[in-house]
């Protein structure tokens, strides 16, 4: 792989599987459905952006406990777990990717992790955020026997080595999973720069750089000028639109889901084995592409997936989350966040 600190943090750039623009429509309000009136519930029209609202949601329900050191919750799963997008979020330079063990204790404020965790009356030592930008549904249940990657994911340009990540697990009473995105946004997010000879790679940065996570007239226009200046040949236009428009994210897609399908039950078999007495909670998906059939297709099939793994193994749980927004860089909002935290906190047992 020619760009491995780019791939890196591929799924920090989703929206550019449309080629960003659709990005812009918004997802139904944050609020929960048992909080907000159905009428209430809209969704903005993509060539009109709707304000973030960050502020508007209210905090997580669940009144905060007195502090209980034997409790432990652990938040396993990638970006959007470990609050990339947010103000704050911790990492260094490593020789491949990025470390992201600063941020197992110093992820930011805003972060699902962070409200679940206060409200359970946790600290930071027993509130611990083991999300990882980039890391497959593959990558996890690998993780799961030692702590480590086996090797590199070439294509996503990440190598994980924490063994620490097995005694977070074992002690820990309540885990949740949310994985499955980077299984078809980092093949395809690779297929796309293959197909402009990486000419894409500048607008991923841009993207990355969270320049254009508040949706704006200025962003959209900022968004166009990087377009444009993709000047793709006749060559690479044809194997763009192939990848789009011709099937090439349909097999993308099919692929991610049996991929997930084969790990998934793997990962809670281990998180199991690990733990025979803690309770998993699997997160849901939210679809930051709606425009796309094969994408909503593939996310109501991820969502069908987690149901079903709760439903069949005892003491774990799934936990829609279909209205938690989502900005620009297919990263949750503040307000999403909030959401999903919400929600965790409903399904944790007392």
């Amino acid at each position: 792989m020619k760009h491995p600190r780019f791939t890196a943090w591929l799924c920090s750039a989703a929206a550019l599987v449309l080629l960003a623009v659709p990005a812009f429509a918004q997802q139904p309000d944050a609020l929960p459905p048992e909080d907000a009136p159905a009428a209430q519930v809209q969704t903005a029209p993509a060539d009109v952006p709707s304000p973030t609202a960050e502020t508007a949601q209210p905090a997580p329900d669940a009144e905060p406990p007195a502090a209980d050191p034997q409790r432990t919750y652990v938040a396993l799963g990638d970006s959007i777990v470990s609050g990339v997008g947010l103000p704050d979020f911790k990492y260094t330079e490593a020789a491949i990717g990025i470390d992201a063990a600063p941020n197992f204790e110093g992820y930011p404020e805003q972060c699902y992790v962070s409200l679940v965790g206060k409200g359970l009356g946790l600290d930071r030592q027993h509130a611990i955020n083991l999300g990882l930008p980039g890391l497959t549904t593959g990558d996890l249940a690998d993780m799961l026997h030692t702590g480590a990657m086996p090797q590199m994911n070439q294509q996503a340009g990440t190598y994980y080595v924490y063994p620490q990540m097995l005694d977070y697990l074992k002690r820990a009473d309540v885990i949740s999973v949310q994985i499955g995105s980077n299984d078809a946004l980092v093949p395809a997010l690779v297929a796309l720069g293959n197909a402009t000879n990486w000419k894409s790679e500048q607008l991923v940065a841009t993207l990355i750089s969270g320049v254009l996570r508040t949706p704006s007239f200025e962003n959209l226009q900022r968004l166009n000028s990087g377009l444009s200046r993709l000047r793709l040949t006749r060559e690479e236009r044809k194997a763009t639109t192939q990848l789009l428009l011709g099937g090439g994210t349909d097999a993308i897609c099919e692929q991610a889901y049996q991929d997930a399908a084969v790990n998934m039950p793997q990962v809670v078999a281990q998180l199991r084995a690990l733990n025979p007495d803690a309770q998993i909670i699997l997160v849901g998906y939210t679809n930051p592409v709606p425009l796309l059939p094969e994408w909503t297709q593939l996310f109501r099939r991820l969502n069908a997936l987690g149901k079903s793994l709760a439903a069949q193994n005892e003491n774990v749980t799934y936990v829609p989350i279909p209205f938690a927004m989502t900005a620009t860089d297919a990263h949750p909002t503040v307000s999403g966040h909030k959401y999903i935290a919400n929600h965790i906190l409903r399904a944790v047992k007392k």
